[in-house]
């Protein structure tokens, strides 16, 4: 059987248990009368040990709370709270990140069926495996795991709110990548292939592209940027990066530098370098339409395989897309991998091009040909 203890200067009794497995468990049963936290203390251990649902304990914190209160218990719909959960997100995320947290939403409610318009303590930890192994089956696992992690944050916050005792996303790993997400990875360009790309481009395109190679930043920052990003006299661009909010300071080298000052100037600092990509962007909140004109420079370029076509492949937008080895996100894997064959330091490396970390870091270098030639020719002769 349970049992509770007061802590000093507490008016809470703290329940005391064990799993199945003999694990002790404490918690805080948020009541100040003894009857009523033994019988929540009971409850949680019953539910530990398998012998009650989850759904039992919050049966008696419904009565708990009636007997004390004289009202019902707060509850809620998976449906009511993650559209809630959404509303909050309007005011902290941006539009694209808007779209994928409404996805993950639909995507889960679906799988639900009607359950997604039931009490919310219902879902269970099976419930979620099984959604991931569905979408792991149709998904890359990168995309899968981002729906994990929304997940993750949709139940937290209910369980912040009081309307659920656990998290039982947590309980729950991310997918590893299978062999067709290894085979399908992203390469850097080769400098034949920027070029050739570069002769294809208008104006405008061949200075996004510079400043992509030249920065290794994300298309829609470089789309975003005015005059006042641009200090000359410092020799760097400052811009708060999109996708993490964070202050970025890169150095512009010479190459970077003599673009720039072939570019046409505006009276106007915060006039866009880029007029027409920044009004796209600005326009449809994220890079979608720019991301598939540069896709089409790549087909012209013959780098890439026609994907113009709308052609149904009887997939749908929620299965597995083929993943293209290049894109403009290659130019940030160029010149990462470009600073690593030019013996940059790796902390150097990566202030540079502004990933959040060693392990993200690693992800982006490709040793080239060349180098592996290079390594080839120290051996030696034995």
């Amino acid at each position: 059987m349970a049992s509770i203890h007061r802590k000093n200067r507490s008016p809470y009794w703290q329940a005391y248990w064990r799993d199945e497995s003999g694990r002790p468990h404490c918690r805080s049963t948020k009541q100040t009368k003894r009857k009523e936290a033994q019988r929540i203390a009971d409850a949680w251990e019953l539910t530990a040990k398998h012998k009650r649902s989850a759904q039992h304990v919050r049966s008696v914190f419904a009565e708990v709370y009636r007997d004390a209160y004289g009202s019902e218990l707060p509850s809620t719909t998976f449906r009511e709270h993650a559209n809630k959960w959404l509303s909050e997100k309007r005011l902290e995320a941006s539009t694209a990140s808007l779209r994928s947290y409404s996805t993950t939403v639909n995507h889960f409610a679906t799988h639900l069926s009607e359950r997604a318009d039931q009490d919310l303590t219902i879902i269970s930890r099976q419930d979620i495996v099984a959604w991931r192994s569905n979408l792991a089956s149709r998904l890359f696992h990168v995309t899968t795991n981002r729906h994990l992690k929304t997940l993750r944050s949709i139940f937290k916050s209910a369980k912040l709110d009081g309307l659920i005792l656990e998290n039982p996303v947590d309980a729950v790993a991310s997918v590893s990548p299978s062999q067709t997400d290894r085979e399908t990875g992203r390469r850097p360009f080769s400098l034949s292939e920027i070029q050739a790309v570069l002769s294809l481009a208008d104006d405008e395109w061949r200075s996004l592209i510079r400043f992509g190679f030249y920065t290794g930043q994300r298309l829609t920052d470089i789309a975003l940027f005015t005059w006042n990003n641009i200090d000359l006299e410092r020799g760097e661009i400052r811009f708060v990066a999109r996708k993490t909010g964070k202050r970025v300071a890169i150095p512009i080298c010479e190459a970077l530098r003599a673009h720039i000052l072939s570019l046409p100037t505006r009276d106007d600092p915060s006039a866009p370098i880029h007029p027409r990509s920044r009004e796209t962007v600005t326009r449809q909140g994220y890079s979608s339409t720019l991301s598939q004109q540069f896709s089409e420079l790549l087909v012209r370029a013959g780098l890439r395989s026609d994907t113009t076509t709308h052609r149904s492949r009887g997939i749908g937008r929620s299965n597995r897309r083929r993943r293209e080895e290049l894109s403009f996100h290659s130019l940030r894997h160029s010149v990462t991998t470009l600073l690593h064959e030019a013996n940059v330091p790796g902390a150097v490396a990566q202030a540079l091009i502004g990933h959040d970390s060693e392990a993200v870091h690693e992800n982006y270098i490709s040793v080239g040909m060349e180098a592996v030639r290079q390594a080839a020719a120290r051996l030696p002769t034995i």
